[in-house]
Order: C-alpha cells, then structure tokens, then sequence
C-alpha cells in the first residue's frame, strides 16, 4: 500500500506545478482583460465629460453673453427711464410754474395796484377814484366817536388788532383822520392855504396826491393831545408805534427829514406786514424805495 501512495503523491506534486502556473496565467490574463476593458470604459467617460464639459463652456459663455446684453438693455432702458422721469419732472415743474404763474395773477387782479403806490407829489389820483370797498371805523377807536370815519375794509381787521393791542398796552390811542375822498382832499388843502398860504404845501398834500384818499391812511393821536399833532411825538402812543406799528402792516409815511412833508409822526399807511416788517427791520421808509421793488410786495398785502 506504500508505494502507491507515494504514487499518488508525486501525481498530486506534479499535477500541483502545472496547475497552479496555468491558474496564474488565467487570473493574470482575466485581470489584464478587465484592466483592459475599464481602461476603455473609463476613456469613454472621459471623453464622455470632457465632452460634456465643453458644452457647458459653450453654454456657459452664450449665457453670460445673453446675461451681459440683458445688462446693456437694463442699462439703456434705465437711461430712458431716468429721462423720462426728468422730462415729465420738468414738464411738472412747468406746470406748476404756469399753475403758480395764472394763481398769482388772479390774485393780483383782485388786490387794487393803487395801494402801494408813492402818492406824495409822485403819482396822481383822479378825482373819480375810490376804494373798492370802505368800512366804518369803531366809534371806540375815534377822537370824535360822533364823526364817523371810514377805512379800507380789507385792512379793517389789522387796524382792529392794532388798536386793540395799543389799548391793552395801556395807551389812549385815538384816530382822528382816515378816509379822505378827492373833494374832501380838496377843501381840506383849501382851508389850511387860507391860513397858513404857501406854507401849507410844507404839510398838507394836494387833491389826488394824498395817501387817504386809498383809504389805508390813518392819523393817529390820543385822548388828551387832540388835533395837537405836534404834540403827539413826545406821547408814549407815537413810541409805542414805532415799535410796533409794523406788526399790523403799518409804517410811518413822513419820518423827518423825508423829501416830501415836515415830520408827521401822526401819519401812518397800511403797506401790508410784509413790506412793513422788511421796512422796520432795514431801518428804511417807504419812500425810501424803488417803486418796482414796491410794486413786488402787492401780492402780499393782504396776507
């Protein structure tokens, strides 16, 4: 029995080194197959997304291309935009200029343009004229309560402030002259060149060139000085309005040393606040300035 199994041993032995090569060799040329054939798969998906990539660089660049047209068109159709919107703003802004324009011309055509002119030997009133409307003074207010006096009934109320205000201070303040029409003017300027002749002229305007005959013109005096008007500038009354006369619209007319009348601190226009606050605070009369520049300040003369 020995010898056969020894037999089959050296069998086995022998049968083991040609097998074993042969299995090498099969497995060897398997995995070279496999390599082989991943190696081609595997180019094929590289070639596949080398591909594929290309595309999207195409694709890539034609968007951004796309994208920067639509830039340009956003940014062009911006200009537009924003020039339209200037030119309807502009276009607005004429509109309301016009609409400003036609505004402040109707109110300059309800407000008399006499009222601001410079009546003291410069421009002329005829005999025809008057106020578009006057109103009777608060018998209160007057030296002579049973002398009735009338003003401008636009300005009625910024008198009435003013008197009020003068009395509230503490003052006697009367009015003894207001409205005068051309015939008054006339006889008034008559009697005072019977008395004092040609001196008159120093002090008393002619028919058709005195500030009351607008009916913005008021004479103030007080309770004790009376138709003493050169009394009145020493009174607290006269202080008082100068301080603050200009509040209500109301300037002194002849300062001293103006160049039309002696000093007449009892004499005082309605100019409207503006013009009076632009005259106080300046230190200026009302002569003091160019009737265009004047003639600006109607617009407001009732404000």
């Amino acid at each position: 029995m020995a010898p056969t199994h020894d037999i089959i041993l050296v069998y086995m032995s022998r049968s083991s080194n040609i097998i074993i090569p042969v299995l090498i060799s099969i497995i060897a040329a398997g995995a070279i197959g496999y390599g082989g054939y991943r190696y081609h798969s595997l180019a094929e998906e590289r070639d596949m997304l080398t591909s594929t990539l290309a595309d999207t660089h195409t694709d890539l660049a034609s968007t951004t291309n796309a994208l920067h047209q639509l830039e340009q068109e956003r940014a062009s159709l911006q200009e537009q935009l924003d020039a339209e919107q200037a030119r309807v703003g502009a276009l607005a802004s004429q509109v309301e200029t016009v609409t400003n324009t036609v505004g402040v011309l109707e109110k300059l055509n309800t407000i008399d343009p006499e009222l601001l002119k410079k009546y003291s030997r410069v421009y002329f009133l005829n005999e025809n004229y008057m106020p578009r409307e006057l109103a009777a003074i608060t018998e209160s207010y007057l030296y002579e309560p049973h002398v009735t006096k009338y003003i401008l009934s636009d300005i009625e109320s910024f008198l009435i402030a003013l008197m009020n205000a003068a009395n509230n201070a503490g003052l006697n303040l009367k009015i003894i002259s207001a409205y005068r029409s051309f015939g008054e003017q006339a006889e008034l300027k008559y009697s005072y060149a019977v008395t004092y002749g040609t001196g008159a002229n120093q002090f008393s305007a002619d028919q058709g060139y005195s500030e009351h005959q607008i009916g913005t013109a008021i004479d103030f005096t007080t309770g004790t000085t009376g138709a003493n008007f050169n009394a009145f500038e020493d009174t607290q009354a006269y202080a008082w309005l100068k301080d603050n006369a200009h509040t209500y619209g109301f300037v002194l007319s002849y300062p001293e040393e103006n160049a039309y009348y002696h000093f007449e601190p009892w004499h005082w226009r309605f100019v409207g606040r503006e013009l009076a606050e632009k005259l106080h605070n300046e230190n200026k009369y009302f002569y003091d300035l160019d009737q265009r520049l004047i003639d600006t300040y109607l617009i407001s003369f009732f404000n």
